[in-house]
């Protein structure tokens, strides 16, 4: 089971990937958006911003999110490891229910590139 060190440091990378990007996927990540990731086997979730290509991470608390952020994403912290690492692919996992997000329309259609 993946730690909460190890949940937040998967986001940290992932960050750095959307930050390094380019093209579609850059043009993809550069919402400015709040931003949750709930990692359900931990009850914790991280709570950000999506901003100028890059994740920047506020913080934590245990349970769900508190409040709704406009992407929220959930998922078990093996899986988000696993996601960013690329050991698991995002489009499978999220139809298979392993996967979580949420999000307006709007931004699903734009999130899609990153996919």
């Amino acid at each position: 089971m993946a730690t909460l060190a190890e949940c937040r440091s998967a986001l940290d990378r992932l960050s750095d990937n959307l930050a390094g990007a380019d093209g579609d996927v850059r043009a993809a990540a550069a919402l400015d958006r709040t931003l949750s990731c709930h990692v359900t086997d931990l009850d914790a979730t991280f709570t950000g911003r999506l901003r100028g290509g890059r994740i920047e991470v506020a913080g934590h608390h245990g349970g769900p999110p508190r409040e709704r952020a406009r992407i929220r994403l959930a998922l078990t912290g093996d899986d988000l490891v696993a996601l960013v690492s690329g050991r698991l692919d995002f489009a499978r996992a999220w139809a298979s229910g392993r996967v979580r997000l949420e999000a307006g329309l709007g931004d699903l259609l734009r999130l899609r590139k990153l996919l």
